[in-house]
């Protein structure tokens, strides 16, 4: 007798039900909120897992790259004591920034993420890293293994992006500090701790 595949009967919540990914923590599932092309924030609502409009953009900036999070990661204790200036974690998931060669306009896709490397944010005193990857597959990017292998200017565009998207104008202080970026085995362990830290919050 044959049986039907498995599947969700229901649409699963985007944070505790999809999996981590086929080999966390060195290419995990990112599940994006935005795009580079949108214009409007969005940010998961952690009650109904799904996409709630935050604001429209504040300033002209754009997100570089597809930007999300890992699935089952939780910024804790363990992803505070990474980032020795971090006086907490900021209690949602790990944000992933994701590479991708060709463009990619619909949020809420799931995509495979080889984790390359990470900036550490320090907003308002909590640890809000952004774990740089690139697209799993992607012809363009199958060489890249280490952040340092990515365009300077690359990197330089995600941090200006993190480092303004929040304010309202140009002369606006905005308390984040963001450090030099960091390489693919701190970024790993980064992501290690986050799924510890899932785990001690919610549970296997």
């Amino acid at each position: 007798m044959s049986f039907p595949q498995p599947f969700y009967r229901w649409r699963p919540h985007p944070w505790h039900g999809l999996d981590l990914g086929p080999s966390p923590p060195t290419v995990v599932h990112a599940y994006i909120e935005l795009t580079p092309f949108d214009r409007v924030k969005y940010e998961l609502d952690k009650k109904t897992g799904y996409l709630r409009v935050d604001r429209p953009n504040r300033t002209s900036a754009f997100a570089p790259t597809l930007y999300g999070f890992i699935p089952r990661t939780f910024c804790g204790k363990r992803v505070k004591a990474l980032m020795p200036e971090a006086n907490e974690g900021d209690g949602d998931p790990l944000d992933i920034c994701v590479i991708s060669e060709r463009p990619i306009t619909n949020p809420e896709t799931i995509v495979n993420a080889r984790v390359v490397g990470g900036l550490p944010m320090l907003d308002r005193g909590e640890a809000d890293d952004k774990i740089i990857a690139v697209l799993e597959n992607d012809a363009m990017w199958s060489g890249v293994t280490d952040i340092e292998e990515l365009p300077k200017v690359l990197v330089d565009r995600l941090r200006h992006y993190f480092s303004i998207y929040k304010a309202l104008t140009p002369e606006e202080a905005v308390p984040v500090k963001i450090a030099d970026a960091y390489h693919r085995d701190h970024a790993l362990q980064v992501v290690e701790a986050a799924m510890a830290d899932y785990i001690e919050e919610f549970g296997e």
